[in-house]
Parts: structure tokens; C-alpha cells; sequence
């Protein structure tokens, strides 16, 4: 499912690139100058449908995003553990006394 997911993900992301490249731009620059030659019949009604398509992409990404990270594929079991996990589960229990020697060794005297 996490792979089928991820798959749409970057189909949306295609396609809002694409749409987000073929939209005007809305401040001024270089565009501004050749506006003149923009005002064809259904500029205005295409303008309205890329605006809505980059809405309905962008949210249906976010909507993707967020499945796709409750469907991550995880680990279960002993390998699923963090190596942090593993070794509090092997530490020493502190409370209990250690196997430390209390008295010197003797040292051998030679004669």
C-alpha cells in the first residue's frame, strides 16, 4: 500500500508542476509586457481551472503525505528494537553488588 501511495505521490507532484509552469504569472516583470497579447477568449476560464487544479493537486498531495506515513512498512519483533533498546535491556541491574574482588590478592614472597 506504502508503494502504491508513493507512486500517486509523484504523480501529483508531476502534475503540479507542470500546471504551476503553465499558469501566468500574477505580479509584474516581463509578463507584464506582453499582456497585451494574452487577452484571447477563455483566457479568464482557463486561468479559473489551473487555479482550481493547483487547490485540488496540492491538497490531494497533502492528503497522500500523510497516508503515506501512517503506512510506512515497519519491523516487528526482536530486529524492530533500536540498538538503544537493546542495550538497556542488557544492562546490569545497579542495585545488585558487582563481582568485585573486596581484598587484595596475597602476594607470593620469595625466599
Amino acid at each position: 500500500m506504502f508503494y502504491v501511495i508513493s507512486v500517486l505521490i509523484i504523480i501529483v507532484c508531476l502534475l503540479l508542476i507542470l500546471i504551476v509552469l503553465v499558469q501566468n504569472s500574477k505580479g509584474g516583470g516581463l509578463a507584464a509586457n506582453f499582456s497585451s497579447s494574452n487577452q484571447v477568449m477563455g483566457v479568464r476560464k482557463t486561468t479559473d481551472f489551473l487555479e482550481k487544479a493547483t487547490w485540488v493537486l496540492a491538497g490531494s498531495l497533502l492528503v497522500l503525505c500523510i497516508l503515506a506515513a501512517a503506512y510506512i512498512p515497519r519491523e516487528s519483533g526482536e530486529s524492530a528494537k533500536s540498538l538503544m533498546q537493546q542495550q538497556i535491556d542488557a544492562a546490569q541491574d545497579p542495585s545488585t553488588p558487582g563481582n568485585f574482588p573486596l581484598t587484595a590478592p596475597a602476594e607470593e614472597k620469595e625466599e
